[in-house]
């Protein structure tokens, strides 16, 4: 059996892709900038929204009663 020759087989080396820094990764690091020093200020991490907003399409009896509407008084779903 011969022996071939592996360096003429061999596919060319590929250059690698020079990483480019979007504007979307700057903001990103930004942001991540900044919440690491608003952590490093306060001690904890600071958040604003403690509760998620509420639609006012859902069925809600307690609003209901403070607005004074009664659950008979409200249309009822058609089947």
């Amino acid at each position: 059996m011969g022996v071939t020759n592996s360096c003429t087989t061999m596919k060319p080396k590929k250059k690698g892709k020079k990483l480019r820094i979007t504007e979307a990764d700057y903001m990103l690091a930004q942001r991540r900038a900044a919440r690491l020093e608003e952590i490093a200020a306060h001690g904890k991490p600071v958040s604003f929204r403690t509760a998620l907003q509420k639609s006012k399409k859902v069925y809600d009896r307690k609003r209901l009663k403070k607005a004074g509407i009664n659950s008979d008084d409200l249309p009822s779903k058609p089947l």
